[in-house]
C-alpha cells in the first residue's frame, strides 16, 4: 500500500448469473455505476451488533467509574471489528464474483463477528477474550480462504499478492493467541504489537502489485457504515433518553441532553458526507491511509453514542461519576471525530486558511463546553450545528476552483 502504481485497468467481469461457482478473478476499476451489494449492506448490519455490544460495556464502565479501563478495553474490541470489516470490504472491492461459494464464505465471517458480539462483555467484565479470539479467528480464517481462492485464479505477481494476504491474515491470527495466554497486565502491550503487525500486512502484500480496488465504491462503502454507526447511535441515544424519562420522569432535565445530543449527531453525518472523497483516492498510498484512519472515525462516532448514554445515567442519578466527566464522554469523541474527518478528507477540499479552520476551531469550542455543566452537551450540539452552516456560507461565497481535486463540486465544502 505504500506504493502509488495504479494498475491497468482489469476488464470489468461483474458478477452475472453464470452457474453457482466462477473462478474469483480480479474486477476492472473502470466498471461504471459500481454500487454496494445487498450482500454487504447484510454484513455491514450484522458488525453493527457488535459495535452496539462494545458500546453497551462502554456506558457501563465509564458509568462505574473506570473509564480508563474501558477505554481500552473498547479500543481492542473495536479493532478487531473494524480491521475485520476493512478486509473484506477491501477484498471484496476487488474480487467479488457474488458465486454461492463467495457468499458463503462471507456469511461465515458474519457468524464469526456474532461469535465474537458474544464475548464482547465477557471480555470487559472479567477480561476473558476467549470468545471474542475466536469469533475474530472465524472471520479471519474465511477471509485467508477468500485470499487463497482469489491467488488460485490468479498468475504471476496478483498470485504472489493473494498469497501474502493469506499468509500474514493467518500468521496474526496465531500471534493474537496471546491475549489468551499473557498476562492481564501485559496484554495492552501485545496488542498494540499485534494490531501493528496487522496493519503491516496490507503494505506488504501490494508490494509489487496493487489489488484492483474501485474508488467510487470503497467511498460508498465507507460511507454507509458511518451512516449505520450514526444510526445506531441515535438509536442508543434515544432509548436512554426514553428509559430516563420513564422511570425517573425527568423530561426537563433530558431534553437540553436530547437536543445538543441530536445537533451533534446531525452535524457529524452532514460533516461527513459534504465532500465527494473517491476524487482523493487515486494511488493505494492515499486510500489507504485515508481507510486506517477511519478506525478514529468509527469508533469516535460508535463513542458518541455511548457518552450520550453516560450522559442520561448521571442526569438521572444512575452513573457514579460526575456531571464533568459525563459532559466529557460526548465532547471528547465528539472532538476527536471533527478533526479526524478534517484530517482525512475534509482539508483536501478546502480553499484558504478561514475554511481549513472551521473544523479544528470547532473542535476546540465543542472540548470547552465541556465545563458547562448541564448545559454543555446543548452547547456543544449549537457549536457543531453553527459550524455547519459557517462552512455552508462560506462554501457559498467561494468562487469556483479549477484546481479541485476529480469528483469535488463548488458548493460541497462543509466540514
Amino acid at each position: 500500500m505504500t506504493s502509488s502504481t495504479t494498475p491497468p485497468p482489469v476488464p470489468s467481469d461483474a458478477p452475472g448469473g453464470r452457474g453457482p461457482l466462477r473462478r474469483l478473478r480480479a474486477r476492472g476499476r473502470d466498471e461504471a455505476h459500481r454500487t454496494a451489494s445487498p450482500l454487504e449492506l447484510f454484513f455491514d448490519l450484522c458488525f453493527v451488533v457488535a459495535v452496539a455490544q462494545a458500546g453497551i460495556e462502554l456506558v457501563h464502565s465509564v458509568a462505574e467509574g473506570h473509564a480508563g479501563q474501558g477505554i481500552l478495553d473498547y479500543a481492542m474490541v473495536f479493532f478487531a471489528l473494524w480491521w475485520a470489516w476493512m478486509n473484506f470490504t477491501w477484498f471484496a472491492s476487488a474480487y467479488d464474483n457474488d458465486d454461492v461459494l463467495y457468499r458463503v464464505v462471507t456469511l461465515v465471517q458474519i457468524a464469526g463477528v456474532l461469535v465474537l458480539a458474544a464475548g464482547v462483555s465477557r471480555a470487559f467484565e472479567e477480561h476473558d477474550y476467549l470468545v471474542v479470539w475466536l469469533g475474530y479467528a472465524i472471520m479471519r480464517v474465511a477471509m485467508a480462504a477468500q485470499w487463497l481462492r482469489a491467488a488460485r485464479a490468479a498468475g504471476g505477481p496478483e498470485r504472489t499478492t493473494a498469497l501474502r494476504y493469506a499468509g500474514g491474515v493467518l500468521t496474526c491470527q496465531v500471534g493474537w493467541l496471546g491475549l489468551l495466554f499473557l498476562p492481564e497486565g501485559a496484554r495492552p502491550w501485545w496488542f498494540l504489537v499485534m494490531a501493528l503487525l496487522e496493519m503491516c500486512v496490507p503494505p506488504f502484500a501490494e508490494r509489487g502489485h496493487t489489488t484492483s480496488w474501485h474508488p467510487r465504491h470503497i467511498a460508498e462503502r465507507y460511507g454507509l457504515f458511518t451512516i449505520i454507526v450514526l444510526g445506531e447511535t441515535i438509536a442508543a441515544a434515544t432509548v436512554a433518553v426514553k428509559s430516563g424519562i420513564d422511570e425517573n420522569d425527568a423530561l426537563g432535565e433530558l431534553l437540553p441532553l436530547a437536543a445538543g445530543g441530536l445537533l451533534i449527531i446531525f452535524a457529524a453525518w452532514w460533516i461527513y458526507f459534504a465532500v465527494p472523497v473517491h476524487g482523493h483516492l487515486r494511488s493505494n498510498r492515499q486510500a489507504f491511509l485515508w481507510g486506517y484512519g477511519h478506525y478514529l472515525v468509527f469508533a469516535s462516532a460508535a463513542a458518541i453514542g455511548a457518552g450520550l448514554e453516560v450522559a442520561v445515567e448521571e442526569t438521572v442519578g444512575k452513573a457514579h461519576i460526575s456531571t464533568l466527566a459525563a459532559s466529557a464522554a460526548v465532547t471528547l469523541p465528539t472532538a476527536l471525530y471533527l478533526l479526524t474527518v478534517w484530517a482525512l478528507h475534509s482539508r483536501h477540499f478546502k480553499r484558504g486558511i478561514t475554511q481549513q479552520l472551521v473544523l479544528p476551531t470547532t473542535a476546540l469550542l465543542v472540548i470547552c463546553c465541556t465545563f458547562l455543566g448541564h448545559w454543555a452537551l446543548l452547547a456543544a450540539g449549537v457549536v457543531c450545528a453553527l459550524s455547519v452552516a459557517a462552512a455552508e456560507t462560506l462554501a457559498a461565497t467561494r468562487p469556483v476552483v479549477a484546481a479541485d481535486p476529480p469528483g469535488t463540486s463548488n458548493g460541497a465544502s462543509t466540514g
